[in-house]
């Protein structure tokens, strides 16, 4: 299908499914619902349908990707699982919780998955759709956000289709995502603590200090609408299109009532809208660093960056 240049989409019913689940099977690219924004997903176990993922993305190839499984016990085939990770894949999964682990000798995963590194990063996502499709494949699933390396995470399939049209085999529509920024990223050492490497909808661990790529999500610059972002903004200059919170008013808000979980779900939309908007510049409202705010600020940071 890549060779047409089509990229058919198909509602996330039983028969979209199925024909995903074939997709996948053969080689191919399908963008598919979570409930945190949706992923390009491609065998995990194949280097061929991995490089696929990091050419429709033009994905830096230091960045791994993160490995979507149907539960512990699959997730158990590809990392070490120390008690305080089995602990956390329990109390969180199936969820928007991923867990950074020693990578098994024996995993049988693409070497770009990882990166080169000794680990690797699991997760095992909430959407019916995704864990539907999870369960009747028999190898896991390696899923970025199902965007141009660098653009605004998708939240819808018209987000997946602006960037990647023709670039992937077929879009799994599920609808809109719900929680609306990626999942929370976490380390589980060997001393047994626990490192935060990207911010979430979860809060857990202390904030990551290391300065190597170990996870997705970390290059300084990221989620780019392709201009320049001003943060903090109380109010717009002339040529700015601004994104409120709250109190300050834009035109396009994340939350009139100052709900952060609604500003994280609404947070890639209104910049998509931004990005699509006529004014040459972007500003955008103060959102508490607090809870989910944690999360979409640094969203927001990298966007500015």
């Amino acid at each position: 299908m890549s060779g047409k240049n089509v990229t058919e989409v198909r509602l996330a019913g039983p028969e979209g499914i199925a024909a995903a689940a074939l997709c996948l099977e053969s080689g191919g690219l399908v963008a598919v619902p979570t409930e945190t924004v949706y992923g390009l997903a491609a065998r995990a176990d194949s280097a061929e349908a991995v490089a696929k993922i990091y050419a429709a993305k033009g994905r830096p190839d230091f960045n791994p990707l993160i490995v979507h499984v149907a539960g512990v016990a699959q997730a158990e085939r590809y990392a070490e699982f120390s008690p305080q990770a089995r602990a956390l894949a329990e109390a969180h999964w199936p969820g928007p919780l991923t867990l950074v682990l020693p990578r098994r000798a024996n995993a049988g995963l693409a070497e770009a998955v990882t990166a080169g590194l000794p680990t690797v990063a699991l997760r095992a996502p909430a959407h019916p759709a995704m864990r539907a499709l999870l369960e009747r494949l028999d190898f896991p699933l390696a899923a970025p956000s199902a965007n141009r390396s660098g653009f605004i995470s998708p939240t819808t399939p018209a987000h997946v289709l602006a960037s990647l049209d023709g670039r992937i085999d077929m879009v799994l529509d599920g609808g809109a995502t719900s929680a609306g920024v990626e999942s929370t990223i976490v380390a589980v050492r060997a001393d047994g603590s626990i490192e935060e490497l990207r911010p979430g909808p979860l809060q857990l661990g202390t904030r990551g200090q290391g300065k190597s790529i170990e996870a997705p999500g970390q290059l300084a610059s990221h989620y780019a609408p392709g201009k320049p972002v001003r943060l903090g903004a109380v109010e717009a200059e002339a040529d700015e299109f601004l994104i409120g919170f709250g109190a300050v008013a834009g035109d396009v808000t994340l939350s009139t009532s100052g709900d952060l979980g609604e500003a994280a779900s609404r947070l890639y939309a209104c910049l998509h809208e931004a990005a699509n908007a006529p004014q040459p510049r972007i500003a955008v409202a103060p959102v508490p660093e607090e809870g989910v705010g944690r999360a979409i600020n640094d969203r927001l940071r990298r966007a500015a960056a």
